[in-house]
C-alpha cells in the first residue's frame, strides 16, 4: 500500500457532489480500475458456478460416475480457486479504495481549515466541520471500497442473464426484467431516506457544535452559574437527534425488510418457473438446479445494489456538507495573497522595521518589545494584526494595508512566507495528541539538545516528569493531564523552537507564579538577544528585561522607554502607565496563601471571579 497520507491532496472542483466525487475517482483511476476488474472476475466466477454444477449433474446422470464428471469437478475447483483469489486480492484493493479517497478528502477539508482562519467558524457550526472529516469522508470511502462489488455485480448478472435466454427464453426474461423491477421498487424509499438522514445529520452537527462550544466555556458556565441551563439545551438537543434518528431508522427498517421479502420472493417465483420447465421437459434436471443456484446466487447483486444506493444517497449528503465547508475562502484568497501573490512586493530584509500604522507603532529589529495596554484586547489585537491573522479590514476594503514590513505592505507579502518568519503564540495554548517531542518541534528541524534547551528557557523542566517517557512520552488531547501553568510553558518552548526571525509572545507568564515568572523573563531575554521579539504583557517582572516598552491607549501608541524610565516619568503617559502596571502588581500580590506559595495570575483572576 503507498504511503497514506498524499503529500498534496489537490485541489477539487466545488461546482456539484458528482463533479468532485469524479474528481476523486480520477485521483486513485489505476486503484480503482484495479479493483473493478478484480471484482468483475471474482464475481462473474461466483456467477459460473452454479452452471458448471448443472453441467455436472447432467453429465453425472447420463454417463455415470466418469471421466467428464471428474473433469467438470476439475474445471469447478479450479474456478472456485480463481474465485477465492479474486476475492482475497479484491477485498485488499476495496481497503486500499476506502483508505486513499477517505483520507484524501479528511487532508483536503483539514488543510482548507487551516487557510480559512475564523472565517470557517463564522460561517458553519464547528460541529459540521468535524463531522465531514469524523463521518462524511469516510462514507466516501465507502463509495469507492463498494465500487468493483457494484460493477462485479453488473457483470454477473449479464452473464446470468446470458446464460439463461440460452437455456430458457422465458426463464431469461424473468431475470433480465424480473431484478431491475425489485430494484427500482426498493429506489422508491432512497429519498425519504436522504431526506432523513440530511435531517438527522444536520441535527448531529447541532448537537457536535452545542457540545463544543458547551466543554470550552465549562469553567465560565461555573462561574455564572450557567451549567444547568446549557445542560439543558444539549439535553433537548440530543431528543432532537434521537427523533432525526428514529425517523432515520423506520425508514431504513422497512428498505432492510423489503431486502429481505422481494428477493426471496423473486427466487421463489424463478425457482418455481424452472421447476415447471423441467416437469413439462424443456429443461434438464442439471438446468434446474443452475436455475435455482442462479436465482439463489443473484440475491447477492440485489443486495449490493440496495447497499450501493443506500451509501450514494448518504454520500451525496455528506459531499454537500465537505463543499460548504470547501467553498469557504481562505483568508489568504480573501486579500488577494494566494500562491501568486507577492509578485511586485519585495521580501523584507532582517533589519527591515514593521509599522502598525493603526496605532502608530514601529518594531524596531533584534529588540525585545513588550506591549502594554489598559485594555489587554488592544494589545492583543494589534498582536495579532502583526502575525497577520484574520482579515485586516484595511485590506478588504482596498485602502492601504494597517500593517508594514519595511517597504511592502504585510497583506502583499506570500502567506507562507508570513508564516515562516513571524510567529503568534497567543495566550490560551492549544496542545494536541501526540509524543511530546512532536508537540515542540512543530517545523521538524529541532534536536533533542535544542528541545530541552527551549524546556528551560520556558523553564517547563518538570513537564519531563509529569509526562511519561519524557520526550517520547504521550500528551493527552489538549494537554489535560499537565496543569495550566505546564500547558503554558509548553507552548512557550513551543514557539522558541520555531527560530521565528519576528516572535509575538501573548501573555506568555499569565498562568505562572511569580518566581517562575522572573526566571522565565531572564531567560527569555538571554534566548532571544538579537532577535525580533514582541510580548504582549503588563507584568513588572516581565517588563523590566524588555529593551523597549510601548503604552497603548485607545489603541494608540502615545508613550515608550524602558520600564524604570516610564515608572519614574511625571507626564500623564507615565502616570497611565504606572496606573496599568501598578495594578497588575497589586493583583498579584493581594491574595497571599498559606502555603507561602505566591498565587499565579489565572488563581487571582478565577477568585475574582468567583
Amino acid at each position: 500500500m503507498r504511503q497514506l497520507p498524499v503529500p498534496d491532496p489537490g485541489t477539487p472542483p466545488l461546482s456539484s457532489p458528482a463533479a468532485f466525487l469524479w474528481w476523486v475517482a480520477r485521483r486513485q483511476a489505476g486503484l480503482l480500475t484495479a479493483g473493478v476488474a478484480v471484482g468483475i472476475v471474482g464475481a462473474v466466477a461466483a456467477a459460473v458456478m452454479p452452471y458448471l454444477v448443472g453441467q455436472i449433474v447432467d453429465g453425472g446422470l447420463e454417463d455415470g460416475l466418469g471421466a467428464e464428471l471428474w473433469k467438470g469437478c476439475a474445471v469447478l475447483a479450479a474456478v472456485g480457486l480463481v474465485q477465492l483469489v479474486a476475492n482475497v486480492w479484491g477485498h485488499r484493493l476495496d481497503v486500499e479504495n476506502w483508505l486513499r479517497s477517505a483520507y484524501r478528502t479528511s487532508q483536503l477539508v483539514g488543510h482548507h481549515v487551516t487557510r480559512t482562519g475564523d472565517r470557517v467558524t463564522a460561517e458553519l457550526p464547528t460541529g459540521e466541520v468535524v463531522a465531514t472529516v469524523a463521518t462524511d469522508s469516510h462514507w466516501l470511502g465507502e463509495l469507492y471500497a463498494n465500487t468493483a462489488r457494484a460493477i462485479g455485480s453488473v457483470a454477473a448478472y449479464a452473464v446470468i442473464a446470458v446464460v439463461l435466454m440460452r437455456t430458457s427464453t422465458p426463464l431469461g426474461l424473468l431475470v433480465l426484467l424480473g431484478l431491475p423491477v425489485v430494484v427500482v421498487s426498493l429506489a422508491f424509499l432512497v429519498k425519504p431516506l436522504q431526506r432523513r438522514q440530511l435531517a438527522q445529520r444536520e441535527a448531529q452537527g447541532r448537537l457536535t457544535t452545542l457540545g463544543a462550544d458547551t466543554v470550552s466555556g465549562l469553567r465560565i458556565l461555573r462561574g455564572i452559574g450557567g451549567e444547568e441551563v446549557f445542560a439543558g439545551r444539549y439535553r433537548a438537543q440530543s431528543q432532537r437527534v434521537r427523533i432525526a434518528g428514529v425517523h432515520v431508522a423506520q425508514t431504513q427498517s422497512l428498505l432492510d425488510a423489503l431486502q429481505t421479502l422481494l428477493p426471496g420472493a423473486f427466487l421463489a417465483i424463478v425457482v418455481w418457473m424452472g421447476s415447471h420447465l423441467a416437469i413439462a421437459g424443456e429443461i434438464t434436471t442439471g438446468q434446474l438446479v443452475a436455475c435455482y443456484g442462479f436465482a439463489a446466487y443473484l440475491t447477492q447483486p440485489l443486495w449490493t445494489a440496495v447497499e450501493m444506493m443506500r451509501i450514494v444517497t448518504r454520500v451525496v449528503v455528506g459531499t454537500r456538507k465537505m463543499l460548504a465547508v470547501l467553498r469557504v475562502p481562505a483568508v489568504a484568497d480573501s486579500v488577494g495573497t494566494g500562491d501568486d501573490a507577492g509578485h511586485g512586493a519585495a521580501s523584507p530584509g532582517p533589519g527591515d522595521e514593521i509599522v502598525d500604522e493603526a496605532s502608530g507603532l514601529t518594531v524596531r529589529p533584534g529588540l525585545l518589545l513588550a506591549l502594554v495596554s489598559a485594555d489587554p484586547d488592544e494589545s492583543a489585537a494589534l498582536a495579532l494584526r502583526i502575525g497577520r491573522f484574520g482579515a485586516p479590514d484595511a485590506a478588504e476594503s482596498g485602502t492601504r494595508p494597517a500593517v508594514r514590513w519595511g517597504g511592502a505592505a504585510l497583506d502583499d507579502l506570500p502567506l507562507a512566507e508570513v508564516r515562516e518568519r513571524i510567529v503568534v503564540a497567543e495566550s490560551t495554548p492549544t496542545l494536541f495528541t501526540g509524543p511530546l517531542a512532536e508537540e515542540l518541534d512543530v517545523r521538524g528541524r529541532a534536536t533533542e539538545a535544542d528541545m530541552l534547551a527551549a524546556l528551560h528557557v520556558a523553564d517547563a523542566a518538570d513537564v519531563l516528569d509529569s509526562v511519561p517517557g519524557g520526550l517520547a512520552g504521550e500528551v493527552e488531547e489538549k494537554g489535560r493531564s499537565l496543569s495550566g501553568g505546564q500547558r503554558q510553558r509548553v507552548a512557550l518552548a513551543r514557539a522558541l523552537l520555531t527560530e521565528a526571525e519576528v516572535l509575538v509572545l501573548v501573555e506568555p507568564t499569565s498562568a505562572v507564579d511569580a518566581h517562575t515568572e522572573s526566571r522565565i523573563a531572564q531567560r527569555l531575554a538571554r534566548a532571544r538577544a538579537g532577535r525580533t521579539t514582541v510580548l504582549v504583557t503588563a507584568s513588572p517582572l516581565v517588563l523590566d528585561v524588555a529593551d523597549e516598552v510601548a503604552l497603548l491607549v485607545d489603541g494608540r501608541l502615545v508613550a515608550r522607554g524602558r520600564h524604570r524610565e516610564l515608572m519614574d516619568g511625571h507626564d500623564s503617559a507615565a502616570q497611565a502607565y504606572r496606573a496599568v502596571v501598578s495594578r497588575t502588581s497589586g493583583e498579584d500580590a493581594a491574595h497571599p496563601t498559606t502555603t507561602g506559595v505566591a498565587p499565579t495570575k489565572e488563581d487571582s483572576r478565577e477568585a475574582a471571579r468567583r
